[in-house]
C-alpha cells in the first residue's frame, strides 16, 4: 500500500523554458539509465525478495517509492520546458529557436520530432514514460534476479549510470532551477550507490558473496577454468592488471592468464531429416 503527498520530493522551477532541454530530460525518465527504470528495479527485486530478515525487502521499498518521486520531479520539469512550445505553426514563436527548426523543417527536424510528436501531440506538452528519442519504456531492463548480492550489483551499476546521465544534464543545462534539481538527484544517487554497497559489505563482502550464486559447490565447477583470464589476441599479448596475477577478489583463487585454444573439436552435425525442407544432398 502506498501514499502520496501533492508537494515535490524537491522544489522544481524552471525560469527559461527549453524544449530542447525537456527532450534531453526525458531521457532521465524513460531512458536505459533513467528513473523508470531504478524504480521498477526496486519494487520488483523488493516484491520478489526471500530472506530471513525483511529489512533489505523493507529498504527496497522504500527506495523504489523514493524514485517514483524523483519521475514526478522530472515529469514536472518536462512540463515546466515545454510551456512555451507552439503546438501549431500558427502560434507566435514557431518560427524561433529549436521549435522552429522543427516545425519549420530545418536540420534539427530529426533529431527532436519524436519530443514534438509525443510530448506535444500525445501529452499535451507534458512528459510521457518515453526516452528522448521518443521510445517508449518497455522494461525489458529491469534485473530482479531473486538472488539478493546479484540484485545489488545491478543496482550499484544502474545508480552509477544514472549519476552519469544526472550529472551530463547538469553540465547541459542553462537554467538555474534545473540545475538546482539536478543537483539534488545526482546527490540523491550518490547515497543509493553507497546503499547498495553497504548491503554486500553486511552480506560478507566478495568473500563471501563471489562467485554468484555463492550457494552452488565451487567443487563442482570446472577448477581448471574458473579463474583464468583468456588472452584472445593472435599474437598472444594481453592486458596484465590485477585480473592477471595474484589472489582472487573473491579470495577463493589465483588468477592466471590462458592463451585461448580450441579445448573441443570441430562440430559436425547429422545428415539434414527428410522432413526438414532441406536439398535433397543434405539429406544424404
Amino acid at each position: 500500500m502506498y501514499y502520496h503527498d501533492r508537494r515535490l520530493q524537491y522544489p522544481v522551477t524552471v525560469e527559461k523554458p527549453d524544449p530542447a532541454f525537456a527532450r534531453m530530460l526525458q531521457q532521465a525518465i524513460g531512458g536505459v539509465e533513467g528513473e523508470i527504470r531504478v524504480c521498477m528495479q526496486y519494487f520488483f527485486q523488493a516484491w520478489g525478495n526471500r530472506a530471513p530478515t525483511p529489512k533489505y525487502r523493507d529498504m527496497l521499498l522504500h527506495t523504489a517509492t523514493e524514485e517514483i518521486g524523483h519521475i514526478e520531479m522530472l515529469a514536472t520539469a518536462v512540463a515546466l520546458n515545454l510551456e512555451t512550445a507552439p503546438a501549431s505553426l500558427q502560434e507566435e514563436g514557431a518560427g524561433d529557436g529549436i521549435v522552429g527548426a522543427v516545425m519549420g523543417g530545418g536540420n534539427a527536424r530529426h533529431e527532436i520530432e519524436g519530443l514534438i510528436h509525443k510530448n506535444l501531440l500525445s501529452g499535451g506538452l507534458a512528459a510521457m514514460p518515453m526516452d528522448s528519442d521518443g521510445v517508449p519504456f518497455n522494461m525489458s531492463h529491469i534485473y530482479a534476479s531473486g538472488n539478493v548480492a546479484a540484485d545489488m550489483y545491478c543496482n550499484v551499476a544502474a545508480e552509477s549510470t544514472g549519476r552519469v546521465l544526472a550529472v551530463r544534464l547538469f553540465n547541459a543545462a542553462h537554467d538555474e532551477g534545473m540545475r538546482k534539481m539536478l543537483h539534488y538527484m545526482i546527490a540523491r544517487d550518490t547515497m543509493h550507490q553507497q546503499q547498495w554497497l553497504a548491503v554486500l559489505e553486511e552480506l560478507g563482502g566478495p568473500s563471501a558473496n563471489l562467485p554468484i550464486p555463492n550457494s552452488f559447490p565451487q567443487e563442482m565447477e570446472d577448477q581448471a577454468n574458473n579463474y583464468n583470464f583468456y588472452a584472445t589476441s593472435v599474437d598472444g599479448t594481453f592486458p596484465e592488471g590485477r585480473w592477471t596475477d595474484g589472489p582472487t577478489v573473491d579470495g577463493h583463487g589465483e588468477f592466471t592468464v590462458f592463451q585461448n585454444k580450441p579445448l573441443g573439436e570441430e562440430p559436425i552435425l547429422g545428415p539434414a531429416r527428410p522432413d526438414s525442407g532441406a536439398q535433397d544432398q543434405q539429406i544424404g
